[in-house]
């Protein structure tokens, strides 16, 4: 049965159990005398956490408030800082700067980017708040940040730290190396497209697992995709250098820009060559659509136009998947304005409009690719609130940190950087940006599977020996904690039960 929950995407049992367990958290605490006045007539007058939380958001210049606080243990303390944090985004939502401070204040009280799991998490969510808010004064947010240097050398290095701490990278190369080795099967001329070209141990595997096979290599062309010319060019040395050592026929065809400023042209695709494409974290940057944009197709004639584009696009849908969604949804018909009645968030009909998505999906399936592998972040940081995105990102980061907790200890410095870095600057983008600056736009895996379905792709399964192969790789490195879960030719990889990461795999439709 499915769970319900609220319009933020949180299992209502489980918020409920927040509360509930938070009222058993300050009930020791309500005869202590908390500061003059608080206690009444012998009596507290703080009966619930929200009323507890609207005190203290009422309560300026208190400092660290209560010497309890500094007691807490860590799961008591963690459960203290979500009420906080989702206290504190409500009053940013709602444009209560004043109490937005003070919130801010309290929480620096606890938070610490060096302490447990829930700690980390706070800094990192209350520095993408407090971005949000000083955003309000442009010239202020830009004086602030004039000197800040983002180092590409440094940005690869978290990246590589990221691959080498977490197995996310590693499990999502080992499934789409073995898809690719098993869709190209007899294939002498193998054509490869990284969408994002920055590790080569993902080809290095496929050189040897290539080499294995009984007719031998064939003929591999891979075109790298990078914004950063040296990236490309450490990756053509690397896999070269590799090549020569298999003596396999090899070619690097480097191609420096941007994913959405992409040329299809500049690929060289050239008749008689197998193509595969393997796009790991790259494709929700497509997702932008710019005010302008949205405010086109808000307009009526748009909206007509863009219905009618759309009801077409869907009956080239599988008709068996359109089914499913049109008895669950017989009344409801697009319409991309949010006063009216809307579709359930993972109907086709209910897709925000992605032109830079859809244009590239569709020159992609242009290409007539035999084999299309896609990883992303199975979570939906694409809402239109911004209350949504903070309790969707709570959920997903506080795992990612979980993750990195039980697989490295809270000192070194790799860890912090991993978490600044790359953790605490995709939640900065989720929280405190919109319109085009958003580009962490991570969507689940169902509205992926929409997407690809309506630009005219077919799903194709993802290989059982590959899940065996990542599966090997988790115990052999003894990722405990992490899972694997296949769905109709289709794979996540969850912390716990958590899933954090989503495969699926995609070929040419005719």
């Amino acid at each position: 049965m499915k769970t319900k929950t609220d319009s933020c995407g949180v299992a209502k049992e489980d918020m409920e159990k927040v509360f509930k367990d938070f009222d058993e958290l300050i009930a020791p605490f309500d005869h202590f005398s908390f500061c003059s006045g608080m206690i009444q007539g012998g009596q507290s007058f703080i009966t619930s956490p929200l009323q507890f939380m609207s005190w203290m958001s009422l309560s300026p210049g208190l400092g660290s408030p209560f010497p309890w606080l500094r007691e807490l243990k860590s799961e008591e303390r963690g459960l203290y800082l979500i009420h906080l944090l989702v206290a504190c985004a409500n009053h940013v939502a709602a444009g209560s700067l004043e109490n937005a401070n003070i919130g801010l204040e309290q929480i620096s009280h606890l938070a610490s980017a060096d302490g447990d799991t829930m700690q980390r998490i706070a800094a990192y969510f209350t520095e993408a708040l407090a971005d949000r808010v000083l955003k309000a004064w442009p010239g202020l947010h830009k004086a602030l940040n004039s000197t800040k240097i983002s180092s590409v050398h440094e940005r690869i290095h978290v990246q590589n730290l990221f691959f080498e701490l977490c197995p996310f990278l590693k499990l999502a190369y080992v499934i789409t190396n073995q898809a690719i080795v098993e869709a190209m099967e007899g294939e002498k001329m193998v054509h490869i497209i990284d969408l994002n070209c920055f590790e080569p141990a993902q080809w290095i595997n496929l050189f040897q697992t290539f080499n294995a096979r009984p007719e031998g290599p064939p003929h591999l062309r891979i075109t790298g995709i990078h914004e950063q010319k040296e990236v490309l060019d450490r990756m053509a040395f690397r896999l070269t250098e590799e090549a020569e050592k298999w003596d396999s026929p090899f070619q690097f065809n480097p191609v420096v820009c941007k994913l959405e400023n992409l040329d299809l042209e500049s690929l060289g695709v050239k008749t008689g060559e197998a193509l595969a494409v393997s796009s790991v974290l790259q494709l929700h940057s497509l997702l932008v659509s710019d005010d302008e944009m949205l405010r086109r197709i808000s307009s009526p004639s748009m909206s007509k136009n863009l219905n009618a584009d759309l009801s077409k696009r869907v009956l080239q849908m599988n008709q068996r998947t359109l089914g499913e969604w049109l008895k669950k949804e017989p009344v409801h018909v697009y319409t991309p304005s949010p006063d009216l009645a809307s579709p359930s968030p993972l109907s086709p009909l209910a897709l925000a409009p992605a032109p830079k998505l859809g244009s590239f999906l569709s020159a992609l399936r242009g290409l007539s690719p035999k084999l299309i592998v896609i990883t992303e972040q199975e979570s939906n940081h694409n809402g239109s609130t911004l209350m949504e995105r903070v309790m969707e990102a709570l959920n997903f980061y506080a795992a990612l940190f979980d993750c990195l907790e039980s697989t490295v200890s809270r000192a070194p410095v790799e860890r912090q950087k991993v978490e600044k870095m790359l953790f605490g600057e995709e939640i900065k983008n989720i929280i405190a940006c919109e319109g085009s600056e958003r580009k962490e736009r991570h969507e689940k895996l169902e509205k992926w599977i929409l997407r690809l379905e309506l630009a005219g792709f077919g799903k194709v399964p993802l290989s059982y020996h590959g899940m065996l192969q990542a599966g090997r790789l988790l115990q052999t490195n003894n990722y405990d904690g992490y899972k694997i879960k296949e769905d109709n030719g289709r794979v996540v990889v969850c912390w716990q039960e958590r899933p954090l990461y989503s495969m699926s795999a995609w070929g040419f439709r005719p």
